[in-house]
């Protein structure tokens, strides 16, 4: 059992202060301006530091049994989901793929996986996951981006997701909200969980493990689609695919998925709608207001925060906020973080929002910064330097701290 010691804030050292089938192509009304040039390095395959630090291992060898074109000539790194039935959901990946992005992709499908207790569909999920297991899903991670010049995008089985639009929490494309690598990962590692998972009604569907809760989406859909709600702007000739194809219900779905999980906040080409503009909520709080049927899918499933532990990327070189900050666009869609690992060895620092965040430092000097000032705060300590700080005023929650070597308040900043 830990020694655990309570400590005044005040004891501390003061230091100076500062401060319709798997594959869904993006049918979206946008240009494609991803540039070429501006893609992530790959990294090295087992043995990066983001990979121990999240605890799960990136394989090197394709499994023989996902089909012919899942082959080591095509793949280079293969990671997996385990479901409780004791199968497996598969993510390959090719030799432009970073691991950042890899384990960032696996992390999402594990938060649409993970148990909402009390929600209304959400509540075990143990059947969703199994499902995806048994019918074979992959998510395959694929080199450039969805412009037809990759030879294997009309090959892979699975779900594709695209290395221009994968962005890594920490990196360049999301502390920018860079929109031209927009990132898709949270609506295509959805529509693998909606198609193999969920199921969808109607042609060419497939109940799934969840046809109560797709009754509820098909019907918001349908509400949002009469009444202009979502695919605003959209031609005609789109929708009439979607219908054909049977994806109305997994497009719609992830169009407000992205809005309440913050993903459309910076968007700057609509003040008002998320997704492109097609969809009329463009925040979480919008959604509720514009969309109440869509909203309330949003708690009868899916968590209020991101349920991962995000691996801050390790090329971030200065602050990270979980707290929304109109200055920091990327706080639309980092508010929603609870708990993050620095990767690396950068001097960075954290800002905690109002949730319980647990927050792991790297191998730098990493400062975690406070709302308010220092006499505000209690803190206890364990003899293995672990650290709790607990806000008396409510506003910053209860945070949990592994290597951090800093704390900053308002009036000071002390060491730990």
């Amino acid at each position: 059992m830990k020694k655990t010691i309570t400590i005044a804030l005040a004891s501390f050292m003061l230091v100076a202060c500062g401060g319709g089938g798997d594959k869904k192509v993006d049918q979206s009304p946008k240009t494609q301006k991803e540039n070429k040039n501006t893609q992530p390095n790959p990294t090295t395959p087992s043995t990066d530091n983001q990979v121990k630090k999240d605890g799960t291992s990136i394989s090197t060898t394709i499994p023989s049994n996902l089909g012919a074109v899942y082959n080591s000539t095509n793949f280079n790194r293969y990671t997996s989901v385990k479901t409780p039935n004791g199968g497996s959901i598969h993510i390959v990946a090719q030799d432009k793929i970073t691991n950042e992005q890899i384990i960032r992709c696996r992390n999402i499908l594990k938060h649409y996986l993970t148990d909402f207790k009390g929600s209304m569909y959400g509540s075990d999920k143990s059947a969703i996951a199994n499902n995806m297991a048994k019918n074979g899903a992959i998510l395959a991670l694929l080199n450039g981006q969805d412009d037809g010049s990759n030879p294997l995008s009309t090959k892979v089985t699975g779900q594709p997701l695209y290395q221009n639009e994968i962005q890594v929490e920490g990196g360049a494309w999301y502390m920018a909200q860079n929109y031209e690598h927009r990132d898709a990962a949270y609506e295509e590692i959805l529509h693998l969980v909606h198609d193999k998972g969920i199921g969808v009604d109607g042609a060419g569907g497939s109940i799934g493990a969840a046809p109560e809760y797709q009754a509820k989406i098909r019907e918001a859909q349908q509400n949002a689609l009469t009444n202009n709600l979502w695919a605003i702007g959209t031609e005609a000739s789109k929708i009439t695919e979607w219908r054909n194809e049977n994806s109305l219900s997994q497009e719609y779905l992830a169009s407000v998925v992205d809005s309440y999980y913050g993903l459309w906040g910076a968007y700057t080409q609509s003040g008002s709608n998320g997704m492109w503009g097609m969809y009329v909520g463009k925040t979480r709080e919008d959604t509720k207001t514009d969309d109440p049927m869509g909203y309330a899918l949003m708690g009868q499933f899916f968590h209020p925060y991101i349920t991962y532990n995000a691996q801050i990327s390790a090329s971030l070189n200065g602050n990270f906020s979980l707290k929304f900050d109109s200055l920091k666009p990327y706080t639309n869609h980092s508010r929603y973080l609870k708990d993050v690992t620095l990767l690396g060895s950068n001097n960075n620092s954290v800002s905690v929002n109002e949730l319980d965040n647990i927050i792991t430092g790297n191998s730098g000097i990493n400062t975690v910064i406070f709302s308010g000032n220092s006499s505000e705060y209690d803190m206890s300590k364990s003899s293995d330097g672990t650290a709790i700080i607990i806000d008396n005023l409510g506003r910053d929650g209860k945070n949990k701290l592994y290597s951090i070597e800093k704390l900053q308040f308002n009036d000071k900043t002390m060491d730990l």
